[in-house]
């Protein structure tokens, strides 16, 4: 069995991964970034949109952009709209990801795709390239898990995504342009809601809602309905020019660190618990994490990645621990989804309250 060493293991060449992987390779250490898909970023499982402030957090590479957004549109299941000013852009996730992998590896961070890693043995890491005939053994003085909502690192653990929403998309064809994305909440999304965001000449519809029982509706068929309200509105046309779909996490931020092993992203739950954003917290959290992990190595002291998770907390967890609450809001109340939708969403006053 062959055995790569390396001072930093990044599981993950996403957002957060690769965030991770340059931070810690601008301090000097030997970097390794495994990846499971073949392409950075590809399959794209995202509706693609972006806070404006991020774009000052990273340095988007030519064609991310698709096209500016102004604000949200949110609208409430008696037809009521309420437009909030949210300025963003909407940007090619595969490219973006791409990016940020390049930019890690300018820095000198190694990329490995095609591989998963499998297991922990011995306190180093068992990983296997597709199509190989042999396991590989990876041995390093930190690892960062960045590799989704179902992390495999963080089972390692003992800190799993335990509360998720599934979230399945269409790219559509846009009937006209349009510069605020739209959020739909009806009693078919449970805990979750539609969505209709902009990109050029097409568009990302889809939706997200959390599990109740093995007797729920297949989620494909609840977006395909919700497709064709849009296609009677005039907004879209209904034929899907592709599809997607994937889970996010919905729940507060749980232990990010266990001796030299550190979680970022939606490996640790950042996504945001009412909105499901996360791709700021990804950059930043990864960033974090790779810092704390290349300080943890260079004194010889695993217990510095506990600081961390002290940094994150500092900067999100009093957003996430409200955001949390408001998801409890709109759960319980359900049933009463206008009233519980301005007490829980982000574009009322009340949820700030």
């Amino acid at each position: 069995m062959e055995t790569l060493k390396c001072d930093i293991l990044v599981v993950g060449a996403g957002p957060a991964g690769a965030s991770a992987a340059r931070a810690a390779a601008m301090t000097g250490l030997d970097v390794l970034m495994v990846e499971r898909r073949d392409r950075v970023g590809v399959p794209v499982q995202c509706a693609e949109f972006i806070p404006a402030p991020l774009l000052g957090e990273v340095d988007p590479a030519p064609g991310v952009v698709v096209q500016s957004v102004a604000g949200m549109r949110t609208i409430l299941p008696s037809g009521a709209t309420h437009l909030m000013r949210s300025p963003g852009r909407m940007i090619r996730r595969d490219l973006f990801d791409q990016a940020l992998a390049r930019a890690a590896e300018k820095e000198g961070a190694r990329l490995l795709v095609s591989t998963r890693v499998l297991r922990m043995e011995g306190g180093e890491v068992v990983a296997r390239e597709k199509g190989a005939s042999h396991e590989t053994r990876i041995a390093a003085g930190a690892i960062v898990g960045a590799d989704g909502p179902h992390s495999t690192v963080g089972r390692w653990i003992g800190s799993e995504n335990r509360h998720l929403i599934q979230a399945a998309q269409w790219r559509v064809a846009l009937a006209a342009p349009m510069e605020v994305t739209e959020v739909y909440f009806h009693q078919d999304f449970y805990g979750g809601y539609g969505w209709l965001f902009p990109a050029g000449r097409e568009a990302n519809v889809g939706v997200g809602r959390k599990r109740r029982g093995a007797s729920d509706e297949a989620i494909g068929r609840v977006l395909e309905r919700f497709v064709l309200r849009l296609a009677e509105a005039g907004k879209v046309l209904p034929k899907p020019i592709g599809t997607t779909g994937g889970w996010i996490p919905a729940e507060p931020v749980r232990r990010m660190t266990r001796g030299h092993v550190l979680l970022a992203g939606d490996a640790a739950g950042h996504a945001h618990p009412v909105t499901g954003a996360g791709v700021s917290q990804a950059v930043i959290g990864g960033r974090m994490a790779g810092k704390w992990a290349a300080r943890a190595v260079k004194a010889g002291d695993p217990g510095l990645v506990g600081a961390y998770e002290e940094e994150w907390r500092e900067s999100f967890g009093e957003v996430q621990e409200r955001a949390y609450g408001r998801r409890k809001l709109l759960e319980e109340g359900w049933d009463r989804l206008e009233t519980a939708v301005k007490a829980s969403w982000i574009a009322f006053r009340q949820y700030y309250a």
